[in-house]
């Protein structure tokens, strides 16, 4: 089966943070799952380059803006290889594959009638002597009456008409911001009001978030949106008498996803639509912000586009993450940056408690005290002590072979159990359950060791001894097929160990199979004394 998963695609002008990470995460264990049962999986994201703030950046950093976007896409692809994301392709929006690919799909899209010109008011600051984008203007969110920029609102998660702001004024200059009229393309999202709403109510399995958004966005009244903006930083209208607009960076960041998996189809020698139009099944992954541009916006341009029919299947939406009690800020540097904190910490430490502790389903906290307690009392304390102690026996009182004992049973049908119970959670982005259905089949090979005290019946039973290493090791064999896409890199060593291979199935070490060297797993760690900014 074909699998796309797209990851959201970061924005290039600032540093990842681990709110940031925790919302992408899901994306590659999904899909090393799908690897992990041969499917074949289309895993692409990447930088969001342009828009305004970025040439904000770049001015006050006397660079260019492709500058800004090379040097954060660096950072962002060194982050993601440190913690073992496994895309497929990681681009960026400046790449001619993707800007050839958004001109094309816009041209087609301009014959739709789903797509028309108007003179619409476009905002000028006249301290600052230069139009405005939405996002430069601020003012008052008319619907929640929070401060706000004209795209966004960052407390209702509104998405704003420019004009509709109270008391508009420039982001920059401070003063108020005046309208004129220009011609722009716009995508008549209210004409497809039918068919997103019937959408909708196809995808009653998206998390609570996504279902309720998307509803709130469609019955407020859908609004038609603007396509291409007064921009010299982007990609450029293929239209004539557009040759100083560009095209606006919500409806081409989105077709990222169709561009990157483009280029994997022909890689590949796949046909593209046997990703976009046949029988596949399509995961978005990102913070529940970015809700609206996946459920109303990409949905809106594949339906006026009609060719492209495959809309989104599974919305992986996650809630937001904070930072000690406290809403992550950037500009106030209340953050752990994703560069610093990967330097300092084993990377399946960190996947392992943005996924158990993180904002699946309601906003979670990030506290350096729980993150240790979980690495020490968890990561190490239980998976790590079960597959030493029992490797390290195997190693010290039986000669580093894997004796010869009676499969249990019951434990076969837990191992059996388990693969299924994890496939369907993950598969329905339920990460954190599947997880802990893992760390129960963990907590029982625990008990079961201890309860059979091998360490005792080495001496007066044999037999009881060799079953009880026997059975554990199947059960650590198995542990770590169903924790790769999780934690990975501790995974892998398991694996190595026990000479596994990456299928998803259930696997079986044979007695007399001889262990190599062994090593630990995780290490202790405490609290920072001076916690990473």
């Amino acid at each position: 089966m074909n699998i796309l998963i797209g990851g959201a695609w970061p924005y290039a002008n600032g540093s990842l943070h681990i709110g940031h990470i925790a919302g992408l995460l899901p994306g590659d264990i999904i899909a090393r799952y799908y690897r992990a049962k041969k499917d074949n999986v289309f895993y692409v994201s990447g930088t969001d380059c342009h828009g305004t703030p970025i040439c904000i950046k770049a001015k006050k950093e006397n660079t260019s803006p492709q500058q800004i976007c090379d040097k954060y896409h660096n950072e962002f692809t060194e982050v993601f290889n440190r913690l073992g994301f496994s895309y497929d392709l990681y681009g960026k929006t400046t790449d001619k594959w993707h800007i050839d690919f958004v001109q094309n799909f816009h041209k087609e899209l301009y014959k739709s009638k789903y797509v028309y010109e108007l003179d619409s008011p476009s905002a000028y600051c006249n301290n600052c002597d230069k139009p405005l984008t939405d996002r430069l203007v601020i003012g008052t969110c008319p619907i929640c009456g929070n401060e706000t920029n004209g795209e966004q609102c960052d407390f209702c998660t509104t998405v704003n008409d420019v004009t509709s702001i109270k008391n508009p004024i420039c982001s920059e200059c401070k003063n108020p911001v005046f309208f004129y009229n220009t011609k722009h393309l716009y995508i008549a999202i209210s004409k497809l009001e039918n068919q997103l709403r019937k959408y909708l109510d196809k995808h009653n399995n998206w998390r609570k978030n996504a279902i309720a958004f998307t509803k709130r966005y469609i019955d407020e009244g859908l609004k038609d949106r603007a396509i291409t903006r007064d921009l010299e930083w982007g990609i450029e209208v293929p239209k004539q008498g557009y040759e100083k607009k560009r095209i606006y960076i919500w409806a081409e960041n989105v077709l990222g996803y169709l561009s990157a998996s483009k280029v994997l189809c022909e890689k590949r020698d796949i046909p593209f639509s046997a990703l976009w139009k046949d029988n596949s099944r399509h995961y978005y992954v990102h913070g529940k912000d970015n809700i609206p541009f996946h459920t109303i916006i990409l949905p809106s341009l594949l339906l006026a586009h009609n060719q492209y029919t495959h809309l989104p299947d599974d919305i992986i939406s996650n809630e937001h993450l904070t930072l000690e009690g406290r809403k992550i800020s950037t500009s106030k540097n209340w953050a752990i940056w994703a560069k610093n904190i990967v330097e300092k910490y084993n990377p399946d430490s960190i996947r392992y408690f943005l996924i158990a502790n993180g904002p699946e389903k309601r906003d979670t906290d990030f506290t350096w005290r729980e993150f240790t307690e979980r690495n020490n009392s968890e990561l190490l304390g239980t998976y790590g002590n079960f597959v030493n102690r029992t490797l390290l026996f195997t190693k010290k009182y039986q000669n580093s072979i894997v004796p010869k004992g009676v499969s249990d049973i019951a434990i076969n049908k837990l191992i059996e159990n388990t693969f299924i119970g994890v496939s369907g959670k993950i598969e329905e982005g339920r990460l954190k359950e599947a997880l802990e259905e893992i760390f129960s089949l963990i907590r029982f090979g625990n008990k079961y060791y201890d309860t059979l005290e091998p360490w005792k019946t080495r001496l007066n039973n044999q037999k009881e001894c060799d079953n009880a290493i026997y059975n554990c090791t199947q059960i650590i064999a198995n542990a770590a097929v169903l924790l790769k896409p999780f934690i990975p890199f501790s995974s892998e060593k398991v694996q190595s160990w026990l000479n596994l291979d990456d299928g998803w199935s259930i696997k079986k070490v044979e007695a007399g199979y001889t262990l190599p060297e062994i090593s630990i797993l995780f290490e202790r760690i405490s609290i920072p004394s001076q916690p990473l900014p």
